[in-house]
């Protein structure tokens, strides 16, 4: 089972990312040095794979 947005919101905000608001159900995460990372839809979610590999990518687990 894949994991739920909110999932991908603790492990980037336990990165040091800050939420800097967004557009409706999108919500944008910076962090001095890395990339900004765009998460969209409700909390409830499962998370799409592509958010999955940019959440990954930002925090630097992958290339």
């Amino acid at each position: 089972m894949p994991p739920k947005v909110r999932d991908l919101i603790a492990t980037l905000e336990a990165a040091g990312f800050v939420n800097r608001g967004g557009k409706g159900s999108h919500r944008n995460f910076h962090k001095q040095g890395h990339p900004t990372v765009v998460i969209s839809g409700k909390t409830g979610d499962d998370a799409k794979p592509y958010q999955q590999r940019d959440v990954k990518r930002a925090i630097g687990e992958t290339p």
